[in-house]
């Protein structure tokens, strides 16, 4: 989800580090770096307790994420608080990832026995003495190594998908949110305190890279192009499978029979909420040339109320990431300089904490403001001649997360036509927040899906059992076979598929 792996603001001080207020610089808490030899224990202690967790079954499973939900839940003001302090978002915001991240607990528990389960399948004309069964049955232990800028709702899209079908967890949260990841892993362990079923790691590159390579059976990833690449290299010494979850540059679409107050306030939360710091978070906008300046004055009314601060007052918090500071400005900097008009903000927006919104048009398409991730709280908006054009602008890029359709008569058709592994029509990044849609991209932006039936997929392995019920009275499968048989083969599967 970053644009650029970080030099963490914690600092290590020999074998721990802090963990600072994006805000203030203030340590609000100081964690171990876990070394290798430590990462390797932690798999090990999962491998002990998969047998006793996959033994729980779908519904002992169930119980005890029904019971951690419940624990998050009564405890959000504190969790809230925690995930405040480390990246500086509002209370209302960190609330917000956390009810997504409890809902996606409960449908995941709700659901993997009707996902997972034993289901029959149909043998066939040729094979119907046979009886044929598909199960889903657990990978054994999974490694999350999660983003900074969703500490809980993202981590936990894998992790809680994961538990459910039956694996245990090592968990490694980014240098930057290891409170909230501890937080997490603590509420977790009071209501399963039999066995080290989610544990957590911390530390920097190492300690992630030491997770890659431990042994685990499946490594789910979110976090930068860069170093989703990395990880897959060394996951594949060991063929052991990954999930990228990458970085994005999500388009807005807008339609002439678009509701333009709805599609400006989605384009302005989606882009400078969370300080931009978001992978599915708006960045470009294309609109129908009918209705682009009435659309571009709205947003920049809109935008004149969105504030940047610490104070309770503010919209959005600082720039979690200090070196992403000088990614947004080079952004700003390059599109005014190629002939871009900065409608709001600009090159001063750029603060040393805080960036405040800045909304960019006539911005060339080749631009690095257009084709790379900026991930702070800017947005591009380009004119377009009709849909035609956007979906091809929209599609000329190497990312494919999220994308946004505003259209009352074409949302459908548009969101079938673009490049992304998910669409929201008619309103902001709906689909993240239901529970059965799969989430993830394609190209640079990853590949695997996590949430959905699709993501309790993902963290098992598909087991097929063939049961032969009465003998067939025609046996392929055996050396004694008569060329009669053959001929009688030849003679059933020309009737059965060689119709012209």
């Amino acid at each position: 989800m970053t644009a650029v792996q970080p030099k963490p603001t914690a600092h290590s001080v020999g074998e721990t580090f802090d963990s600072l207020s994006p805000a203030t610089d203030e340590v609000v808490g100081t964690y171990p770096v876990h070394s290798k030899e430590d990462v390797r224990a932690a798999i090990a202690r999962a491998r002990d307790a998969a047998d006793w967790w996959a033994g729980l079954g779908y519904d002992g499973r169930a119980e005890r994420l029904r019971r951690w939900k419940g624990v998050i839940t009564r405890r959000l003001p504190q969790l809230c608080q925690v995930v405040r302090d480390e990246t500086g978002k509002p209370i209302a915001d960190a609330q917000l990832e956390s009810v997504l991240a409890i809902e996606h607990i409960a449908w995941a528990g709700k659901h993997a026995r009707k996902i997972l389960g034993k289901q029959r399948r149909a043998a066939g004309l040729m094979m119907s003495n046979q009886a044929a069964t598909v199960e889903y049955q657990p990978l054994g232990v999974v490694g999350v190594i999660g983003p900074w800028n969703y500490p809980v709702f993202t981590p936990l899209g894998s992790i809680a998908y994961a538990l459910a079908a039956g694996n245990t967890v090592v968990f490694k949260p980014s240098e930057y949110t290891p409170g909230v990841g501890k937080w997490l892993v603590d509420a977790f362990n009071e209501v399963v305190p039999e066995w080290p079923v989610l544990q957590l790691i911390t530390g920097f590159g190492e300690t992630g890279a030491a997770l890659v390579t431990g042994g685990v059976d499946k490594i789910a990833f979110t976090g930068s192009t860069g170093t989703g690449k990395k990880i897959m290299a060394a996951a594949a010494e060991t063929l052991t499978p990954v999930i990228i979850e990458a970085g994005g540059k999500d388009a807005v679409l807008v339609d002439a029979d678009a509701d333009l107050e709805a599609a400006a306030d989605a384009t302005v939360w989606g882009a400078f909420s969370n300080s931009g710091q978001t992978c599915i978070g708006v960045e470009r906008v294309y609109v129908h040339e009918r209705v682009h300046d009435e659309f571009v004055a709205k947003v920049v009314e809109k935008s004149k109320d969105v504030r940047a601060g610490s104070d309770a007052a503010a919209q959005y918090g600082p720039v979690t990431m200090p070196s992403q500071l000088s990614v947004i400005k080079r952004h700003i900097a390059d599109a005014i300089e190629r002939g871009g008009k900065a409608l709001v903000g600009g090159v001063d927006a750029v603060g040393d904490r805080y960036v405040q919104p800045t909304v960019l048009v006539d911005v060339p398409e080749d631009s690095v403001a257009v084709q790379e991730e900026t991930f702070g709280p800017t947005v591009t908006i380009a004119k377009v001649r009709d849909m035609d054009e956007a979906v091809e602008k929209a599609n000329d890029t190497k990312y494919g997360l999220g994308s946004t359709v505003f259209s009352k008569s074409r949302g459908l058709e548009l969101a079938g036509r673009l490049r992304t592994g998910m669409t929201s029509i008619n309103a902001p990044l709906s689909f993240a927040g239901i529970a059965s849609l799969p989430f993830g991209g394609v190209g640079d932006s990853g590949f695997g899906r996590i949430h959905g039936p699709e993501g309790l997929r993902e963290f098992a392995r598909p087991k097929a059992v063939a049961r032969q019920r009465f003998t067939a009275p025609i046996v392929l499968t055996s050396f004694s076979r008569k060329e009669k048989t053959d001929a009688l083969v030849a003679k059933l599967i020309t009737v059965l598929h060689g119709k012209r």
